[in-house]
């Protein structure tokens, strides 16, 4: 085998490994917040917000990686729910922030450690320093790919 066809062989195997990783991860993810009553994208807002304190709904999108159409549907469950709120921008009208509510703070105060302990175990199999390495090459990996 010559090494331009190795090293495509070592590239496919690895997008494959990268990519099955991901699914069961995701789903990992996806079945934990469920528990909670939410769906991964409501999570990421309200865990945004926990975290972050209130942002601009146009921000809230682009953190989370969102389209606006899709936000506006999001947080008007989450407000639904009684999780978060709007408030206008006092020096710009036009700028509306999310909010999380006593509720939502509460509920996020209560769930976010078991999630975070859910996603921990699913890395128990690594050491600190495997961690760490790994968080390495897939960022590698993924700037050189959103440069090429």
């Amino acid at each position: 085998m010559s090494q331009d066809s190795y090293e495509q062989s070592l590239a496919l195997k690895l997008f494959t490994v990268l990519a099955r990783t991901h699914n069961t991860l995701m789903e990992l993810d996806r079945r934990d917040i469920r528990r909670y009553g939410l769906n991964q994208t409501e999570f990421a807002v309200l865990e945004l917000l926990y975290h972050k304190g209130p942002h601009p709904l146009q921000q809230i999108g682009e953190k989370i990686l969102i389209t606006s159409g899709s936000i506006t549907y999001v947080i008007n469950k989450l407000e639904k729910k009684g999780l978060l709120e709007r408030k206008p921008c006092e020096e710009d009208r036009r700028i509306v922030y999310a909010t999380l509510t006593e509720h939502g703070k509460a509920l996020l105060a209560e769930i976010f450690p078991q999630h975070a302990e859910t996603l921990t175990k699913a890395f128990q199999g690594l050491t600190v320093e495997e961690k760490q390495f790994a968080i390495d090459l897939v960022k590698k990996i993924g700037l050189w790919a959103e440069s090429h």
